[in-house]
């Protein structure tokens, strides 16, 4: 009976010593999130998901009546590639553009890409939409013709003056191909996709070694392969855009020097001395590093990065990044724009296009679980101000006007005291926008309302669902992240409440799921096979993944994987 005993002692003593001790993360804080408000006023999250849908049966109907519709017409050029493809006003009632103007060549990637991505996000199938394939005309604007190979934001140079690109704004030249990138994980068998992927990269890849750690030029001319200064400032920041689209590229084809000009163009980044950030890329740079970092077990700086994308600390694109504060009673805490320009003025497409790197970011650092869940929870409740039917109309330009919208087109921009001098005397927060002063007295105040930065809402849509509690949101770690290995599914979620809070999760896998908190370390449910409530702590965040009930364990190095997928990428203790 003692050896008995003493075997079983023993035995547990040596499971006692594998088994992985519960050790939460701490949570990382980010000044400028710290300054946003715990429950954003008032309190109201959109559907964003239908605002999408809303958004794609209203835009792409070629039969829409009203003035200044349809925005949308067939440009019959057939640039780089011999089709007709589908232009998409930027912003409503542009005189630049339509089947009128400059031979319905004039349509920006921005928006026709956008409007592909966002609509994808929300369950559309944009390659076989109408009878059209959309997904395919966006070749069109993969520049063969002028030996630039990548895509760019417009199809030709003959109207590319007319908008950013062509050596103007060097993140104009790399965020079509980021956008394209994201697309093309969701329609991997368009036909010509993945040769147009295999350019890019090859571009990329060979800019990267020309520039050799060195980013501080206007833009890179991507067919004489020579990088460019202009009186436009460095942007640095594109190394964000270049690693991102490498790192994908790696994973998608393996080709290490794909693998290679990421770490590179990571390298660079992290290498500036000051902040560079100066439009939209600098966030994919902090899901950079703490992808890398997860993935390859390597230490970049993510808090630098995110710093560098809230702080307003911006040197050539002065205050670029993530506004705060209360503006006469509205929290329009979360939005990104410049946080100085007339006290401060953010964008729709900016705001909606952070969330798709820094959601999935959490994935690989939950240590900004808490941090990245206050930001979202703001930015959702502001962004429904760019729309008119949301925005009080002693708050907006043009209200009179809003009936042209048909509900799915917001304001550009949100701005603490209008730059517009008739407008001057509105209280903030003004939403507005700058279509007008794109083309002085001809663009008509319609313009104002922007459809290249409304067709990105799907982003928004694919990420956010709301809970049973107001303010709590169920946040898709999985709708953005591009590329990534074998997962199950995943959600952030964060209470601002000072007291607990109950939610309930439902699970939509027939079989049944533990669910696994990565900022916890622990399991916080078994066997759950349709819905199971759980419990968030004040002012704390919760990663939920949703894993098989009768999966096995293992561990590699800080990583903990069930049957082999990885389900925490930082657990605490494992070294």
């Amino acid at each position: 009976m003692k050896k008995n005993l003493t075997i079983i002692l023993i035995c547990f003593f040596f499971a006692s010593c594998n088994a992985q001790k519960a050790i939460p993360v701490v949570q990382q804080n980010l000044q400028r999130i710290d300054e946003m408000a715990d429950i954003p006023q008032p309190l109201k999250i959109i559907d964003y998901k239908k605002l999408a849908l809303q958004f794609d049966s209203t835009v792409y109907d070629f039969n829409a009546t009203g003035e200044y519709w349809p925005l949308v017409w067939i440009d019959s050029s057939k640039k780089n590639f011999p089709q007709k493809v589908v232009g998409l006003y930027t912003a409503i009632g542009d005189v630049r553009q339509g089947p009128a103007h400059n031979k319905g060549m004039f349509h920006e990637a921005l928006a026709t890409m956008g409007a592909t991505l966002g609509a994808t996000l929300v369950g559309i199938d944009k390659s076989n939409s109408q009878n059209r394939d959309y997904v395919g005309m966006l070749k069109n604007y993969f520049n063969k013709e002028t030996g630039w190979d990548i895509m760019m934001n417009n199809t030709c140079p003959e109207v590319a003056l007319l908008g950013g690109g062509y050596g103007r704004d060097w993140w104009y030249d790399v965020y079509p191909n980021v956008l394209f990138y994201a697309i093309y994980n969701k329609y991997p068998d368009e036909p010509g996709f993945t040769e147009i992927a295999r350019s890019i990269a090859d571009k990329f890849y060979e800019a990267d070694s020309i520039l050799n750690g060195n980013y501080d030029y206007s833009f890179f001319d991507y067919g004489k392969m020579k990088p460019m200064k202009t009186a436009i400032c460095a942007q640095p920041d594109v190394a964000a855009g270049h690693a991102w689209v490498l790192y994908n590229a790696y994973k998608k084809f393996n080709d290490p020097r794909y693998l290679k000009g990421a770490i590179s163009a990571l390298n660079a980044l992290e290498s500036q001395p000051k902040n560079p950030t100066y439009e939209v890329l600098m966030p994919f740079g902090a899901y950079m590093t703490a992808r890398i970092n997860a993935e390859l077990n390597k230490n970049y700086d993510v808090n630098k990065m995110l710093q560098w994308s809230f702080d307003g600390t911006a040197i050539c694109r002065a205050g670029w990044g993530v506004l705060t504060g209360n503006w006469n009673g509205f929290d329009i805490s979360g939005i990104v724009g410049s946080t100085v320009d007339h006290g401060g003025y953010g964008f729709l497409m900016n705001t909606y296009d952070a969330a798709w790197p820094l959601i999935p970011m959490v994935r690989y650092d939950q240590s900004y679980a808490k941090a990245i869940g206050k930001w979202m929870l703001n930015a959702a409740n502001a962004a429904k101000l760019f729309y008119p039917q949301y925005m009080p109309k002693d708050h907006q330009t043009i209200p009179q006007m809003a009936d042209v919208t048909k509900g799915v087109i917001g304001y550009e921009g949100i701005i603490k005291k209008s730059s517009y001098k008739q407008y001057e005397n509105l209280e903030g927060p003004v939403a507005q926008g700058d279509g007008p002063l794109w083309v002085l007295n001809k663009n008509p105040e319609v313009s104002q309302f922007s459809v290249y930065g409304s067709a990105h809402v799907g982003i928004f849509g694919s990420i956010i669902r709301t809970t049973e509690v107001e303010g709590i949101l169920q946040l898709d770690l999985l709708a953005t992240d591009f590329y990534h290995d074998k997962a199950y599914p995943s959600f952030l979620y964060y209470n601002p409440y000072s007291d607990e809070k109950t939610i309930t999760i439902k699970i939509n896998d027939r079989k049944k799921v533990d669910l696994y908190n990565t900022v916890t370390g622990s399991f916080i449910a078994r066997d759950v096979s349709s819905s199971t409530q759980i419990n968030l702590l004040p002012k704390s965040a919760a990663v939920i993944i949703c894993v098989p009930s009768d999966g096995k364990v293992t561990y590699q190095g800080k990583k903990m994987l069930i049957n082999g997928v990885v389900v925490d990428f930082r657990l605490q203790g494992k070294q």
